[in-house]
């Protein structure tokens, strides 16, 4: 009797093991591939709300809504900009290589914003597609 339990959970131990190991880094790495989107001078990135999560899970870049007027934030958002006035905070910005991503309240704004930034000279610039429309439709939370 000792010996099938034993065995048992031998086995049960392996099914588990065998489960997690298989699954969770294809997923991770699978997942944030986003969408290239060519304008005048170079390219920026199109992400949906899923990957946008993935993304902020390991957070290494800067975020920012640039919406107007003001209608709330995604949580983790690092700056909020009006996309109309993007060139003139320049300053507040990281370089122009390092990761940038926008977002606005339905994607409109921060696709404005990122072919100004892209005209400028940034080269890793993200959008949220669909913006904080997308998110909150996805069930997911804003702050107002």
């Amino acid at each position: 009797m000792n010996r099938i339990f034993i065995i048992s959970m031998v086995l049960v131990s392996l099914v588990l093991v065998s489960c997690t190991s298989s699954t969770a880094p294809s997923t991770a790495v699978s997942i944030v591939k986003g969408k290239q989107v060519q304008v005048e001078g170079g390219s920026y990135t199109d992400v949906s709300v899923p990957e946008l999560q993935a993304m902020l899970g390991d957070k290494d870049f800067t975020f920012i809504n640039v919406h107007i007027p003001f209608e709330g934030d995604i949580p983790g958002t690092d700056l909020s900009i009006p996309f109309d006035e993007i060139s003139q905070n320049l300053d507040k910005l990281p370089d122009k290589d390092a990761k940038i991503v926008l977002y606005c309240r339905s994607g409109r704004m921060s696709d404005i914003s990122a072919r100004e930034l892209i005209s400028l000279g940034y080269t890793n610039i993200w959008n949220l597609s669909g913006g904080m429309v997308a998110w909150e439709k996805a069930g997911l939370d804003s702050k107002h």
